[in-house]
C-alpha cells in the first residue's frame, strides 16, 4: 500500500502537514511494507530537502498512490478519483460551504476518513490539533491583555520557532491579579492549562474562585456541570447532558461576576444553552472584560464572538451596550481573540505532535485488519455511497438541508 502526504492547497496557506520528516522515519521503520511518498510544497513547515535527507521520496505527481493524507479541505479540482483521503473535511455538521465538496468526493468514488471521525469505541476523537489551539489561544489572550493595557508587548506565536520560544517569551512578562475562566476539560483546555500552569497561575476551585477576590493572579477551571444546571433543580448528570442538554439552562453568571479574562476551551453541542447571552454581558456586575474563544462558535454560546477574527489581526471588540464591533481597546468594551485556526500559528509542534498520534492511533489500522475499529468508524463514504455511520448527511448532500 502506497501512502502519499499530499500539499496543501486551500487558501490562506496552512504550513502544517500531518507528518514530519522523523514521523515517517519511524513509519518506515514500524511498517517497511508500507511505500511512502511527500508531494513537492514550498509552503510546509518541513522543506522538501528536509524529507529528502531523511530519506523519504518526494514527487510532484503521487497520483499512483492509494491513501492521500493531508490537512485542510482539498480542492475539488485536485481531488483524484477512486483514492482513500483522510483530511479536515469540514462535513460532519452539515457546514453548507462543504456541501459540494463531499458531492465531489460521492461523485468520484473517493473513501473519504475526516481527521475528526477518527475515534475510539466511545466516539472519544483520537487525533487533532486541540492542545495546539488551546496553547497558541492561552498565550493570544495574554498577548491582547499586554497590549490593551500597556503592560507588556509579546510578540505573535507566528514570529517564533516553536513552543519553547513562546515560553522564553512569557517569562519575561508579570501579570496583575487577574481572576481567569477556563472551560472545558478536553484537549483544548488541557491545552489552555499548560500556558497558565507554565506561567505559575495559582489554580484554585470553584468554590473559593466564585466567593474570594486575591492578592495574586489565580485560575478556575470549570467542567460544563459547573456551568450548566438542570431547570428542574436536580442534580445534572454529564453523560445525559451530553445526550440530551434540552433540560439544562446556564449557570454561567456567577462565574461572569468574579471573571477577568474567560479562556473558552469548552465543545458546544447542538441544544445546549448559551454560556451567557447579549443581555447577560450588558448586566450592570458583568465582570468579564477579555475573551480567548479558542471554540469560536460564531453568534453561539459566547456571545461577544460576533466574528472570527484571523491570525493578522486576531483582536477586535465587543461593545455590549450596542451589541457591535469596536476597537480592541475601546473603553468598556469586551476584548476577543476569536482566531478559528489557532494550531496554524505553531506549524512546527502542532505538526509533530499530529504526527505521532496518526502513527500510533490510524496507521497501524491498515496492517492489523483494523482490529480496533478506527478505520471502520471513520469510513465517511464507500463505493459513492454515504456509511451507515454518515447517512444523516444524505439530506445535507441532496441539498434538503
Amino acid at each position: 500500500m502506497k501512502f502519499a502526504i499530499i500539499k496543501e492547497r486551500k487558501n490562506p496557506p496552512d504550513r502544517r502537514v500531518v507528518f514530519s520528516p522523523e514521523a515517517l522515519v519511524t513509519f518506515k521503520t514500524k511498517f517497511p511494507e508500507a511505500e511512502i511518498v511527500v508531494e513537492s510544497s514550498d509552503i510546509r513547515i518541513f522543506s522538501d530537502e528536509q524529507y529528502k535527507k531523511a530519506g523519504i521520496t518526494v514527487s510532484h505527481d503521487v497520483s499512483d498512490a492509494d491513501v492521500m493524507i493531508g490537512v485542510k479541505e482539498v480542492p475539488i479540482d485536485a481531488l483524484i478519483p477512486n483514492k482513500k483521503y483522510f483530511f479536515f473535511s469540514h462535513t460532519i455538521k452539515k457546514q453548507p460551504y462543504n456541501r459540494e465538496l463531499l458531492k465531489a468526493m460521492l461523485d468520484k468514488n473517493i473513501e473519504m476518513y475526516d481527521h475528526e471521525t477518527i475515534v475510539n469505541k466511545n466516539n472519544a476523537r483520537l487525533i487533532g490539533f486541540g492542545r495546539y489551539a488551546g496553547l497558541v489561544g492561552a498565550y493570544n489572550g495574554f498577548r491582547a491583555l499586554g497590549l490593551r493595557d500597556g503592560l507588556f508587548e509579546l510578540p505573535k506565536v507566528e514570529n517564533l520557532a516553536d513552543l519553547d520560544a513562546v515560553k522564553a517569551e512569557l517569562d519575561k512578562i508579570t501579570l496583575p491579579h487577574i481572576k481567569i475562566l477556563l472551560t472545558g476539560t478536553g484537549k483544548v483546555a488541557y491545552g489552555a492549562k499548560e500556558i497558565l500552569d507554565y506561567l505559575n497561575i495559582k489554580g484554585v476551585s470553584d468554590a473559593l474562585y466564585l466567593t474570594s477576590e486575591f492578592t495574586e493572579p489565580v485560575y478556575c477551571m470549570a467542567d460544563v456541570m459547573e456551568y450548566a444546571k438542570r431547570k428542574d433543580g436536580k442534580v445534572g448528570d454529564k453523560r445525559a447532558f451530553y445526550n440530551d442538554p434540552s433540560g439544562y439552562e446556564s449557570n454561567f453568571m456567577p462565574y461572569a461576576r468574579q471573571t477577568d479574562f474567560f479562556i473558552a476551551g469548552h465543545f458546544y453541542g447542538d441544544g445546549a444553552p448559551y454560556l451567557f447571552t447579549r443581555d447577560d454581558a450588558k448586566q450592570a456586575d458583568f465582570r468579564i472584560n477579555l475573551v480567548a474563544d479558542v471554540s469560536c462558535d460564531i453568534d453561539g454560546p459566547v456571545a461577544s464572538t460576533i466574528r472570527p477574527s484571523t491570525i493578522a489581526e486576531p483582536f477586535y471588540g465587543y461593545q455590549p451596550e450596542t451589541e457591535s464591533e469596536v476597537a480592541f481597546n475601546a473603553p468598556g468594551a469586551i476584548t476577543v481573540m476569536a482566531v478559528d485556526n489557532l494550531p496554524c500559528e505553531l506549524p512546527k509542534d502542532a505538526s509533530e505532535g499530529f504526527g505521532e498520534t496518526f502513527l500510533e492511533h490510524v496507521i497501524p489500522a491498515f496492517f492489523n485488519k483494523d482490529e480496533r475499529g478506527i478505520l471502520k468508524r471513520a469510513k465517511m463514504t464507500e463505493n459513492g455511497e454515504l456509511t451507515n455511520r454518515y447517512n444523516y448527511l444524505q439530506d445535507y448532500v441532496d441539498g434538503k438541508e
